[in-house]
């Protein structure tokens, strides 16, 4: 296991960022789709109207949330590949001064003047690029972030997500629509919200709160948007 593996008690980095894409996708979904659904049902009472909205709103924002994750993760890891050549430049031109640098880092740290040189020295003659991208920058060359994986994980966890709301508004009575995916999405941002904390070692309480209010805030604001001018217009 790697050292960077610890730090997330065993989960990788790259592990790590397909979690964390797949959880804001799905939470993406279920909001961005809700709101579309509910908007449009303020609006008309049409099933066809209401499935036809949220259905290009969700291919729409699937493919957005698919597409906006490769490219923000390639942009990542060609900046961590530059790292990480400057660093093998370094260490092959000026061997003698990248151990002091990753000597200081060790001090910053808090370790002693002599015993940061002995770490810098040990870590750097059994894996010297390892031990100056861990220390320095905080990165693995093997655990690099791949945007594929993000792109899809983003893409699944959008349409996973968007389908909740979909299901609800179109199963419910007309009289019941918004009651019921209401409820259907509050649950369902409970769980991402749960998740994405769990994942990421954070207060679970305050991220529940914040995805299920701007939630609620996002629906109520959609419907009566439709509602009104859907009125006003027809």
């Amino acid at each position: 296991m790697t050292e960077t593996e610890n730090s997330h008690n065993g989960i990788s980095n790259s592990k790590l960022n397909w979690l964390r894409a797949a959880v804001l996708g799905a939470n993406d979904g279920i909001v961005s789709v809700s709101s579309i659904v509910l908007g449009v049902a303020g609006a008309t009472n049409s099933r066809g109207a209401i499935f036809t909205a949220g259905l290009a709103g969700l291919v729409a924002g699937a493919l957005s949330m698919a597409a906006g994750e490769y490219v923000s993760v390639s942009s990542q890891r060609d900046t961590e590949r530059a790292y990480i050549a400057k660093e093998k430049r370094q260490l092959k031109d000026n061997p003698e001064r990248e151990i002091g640098d990753l000597a200081k880092t060790f001090e910053r740290k808090g370790l002693s003047s002599k015993t940061a040189h002995q770490v810098a020295k040990e870590l750097t003659a059994h894996d010297a690029i390892k031990a100056h991208l861990d220390a320095e920058l905080n990165l693995d060359e093997e655990d690099l972030n791949d945007p594929t994986h993000a792109a899809i994980a983003s893409l699944v966890s959008f349409t996973a997500g968007g389908i909740i709301p979909m299901i609800a508004v179109l199963v419910a009575a007309v009289s019941l629509r918004l009651p019921v995916t209401f409820v259907a999405v509050l649950v369902a941002l409970t769980i991402t919200g749960y998740i994405s904390a769990t994942v990421g070692n954070a207060p679970r309480r305050p991220a529940v709160m914040r995805v299920v209010i701007g939630g609620a805030i996002a629906m109520l604001a959609t419907y009566g948007i439709g509602h009104l001018f859907g009125t006003a217009i027809g």
